[in-house]
């Protein structure tokens, strides 16, 4: 059986400004599979953002090939995409973009909401004991401290059962602490067979995963070679 969740090959997204072809991506190649984490570092500007929007399917590439669930996704339409996102996809980010006033449950939900699929009690109620949220799932989000609002938006991306779950810099607001326990999380999730992608500039963090992928100018490079160890 194929493990794998995400292939990009030879991957490229070239931009034109005025006269110059920046090439934000320049032959990228690697693979996630079912129940690995798997952490992309690089400084500003190694095409980190536009690798994140392309494995997100927010964005298309300029040529290569990118497998999401063992279907080239780099010539579909919008329509396509968001069908992708919504059925094969989760994602995480760093500022969390709750709804303040609506419960914990309520912002859970929304994903079901916008596919106009049946709010399932009892898939939410497994969400949320899964990411230890139980006895808190009928506060406010704006009550809540900022590790269970990062529960919040884990349980939110769960919820539509993703095979890939994206992460971009999904520690940058929390404590070391708080740090540690939704690695702890991530752990338990993909003993579950869940992927997880993680763009970071922490590399302790990236230090954790099960793999580093490091990037510098559109290309992955070994370790060694990175500007972020100098």
């Amino acid at each position: 059986m194929n493990d794998i969740v995400l292939e990009a090959k030879n991957l490229k997204k070239y931009y034109t400004r005025g006269p110059e072809t920046v090439k934000a991506l320049d032959g990228v190649d690697f693979s996630i599979r079912k129940g690995e984490i798997v952490s992309i570092v690089g400084p500003s500007g190694s095409g980190k953002t536009t690798l994140m929007n392309l494995i997100s399917c927010l964005d298309t590439a300029t040529s290569g090939t990118l497998n999401v669930g063992g279907e080239d996704v780099t010539h579909f339409s919008e329509s396509q995409l968001i069908n992708v996102r919504r059925n094969y996809l989760g994602f995480i980010f760093q500022q969390f973009y709750l709804i303040p006033n609506l419960f914990a449950v309520e912002n859970i939900e929304l994903p079901l909401v916008f596919a106009k699929k049946p709010i399932d009690q009892k898939k939410i109620l497994e969400v949320i004991e899964l990411v230890g949220l139980k006895g808190r799932e009928n506060i406010p989000a704006f009550m809540l401290s900022g590790g269970d609002k990062q529960r919040i938006a884990i349980a939110r991306a769960l919820i539509n059962d993703p095979k890939l779950l994206i992460a971009d810099e999904p520690t940058g607001k929390l404590e070391l602490k708080v740090r540690d326990d939704l690695l702890v999380l991530f752990n338990q999730l993909v003993k579950k067979g869940i992927a997880i992608f993680i763009a970071t500039h922490d590399l302790e963090l990236a230090g954790m995963t099960q793999r580093i992928i490091h990037l510098q100018d559109g290309k992955i490079i070994p370790k060694e070679q990175s500007s972020l160890y100098y």
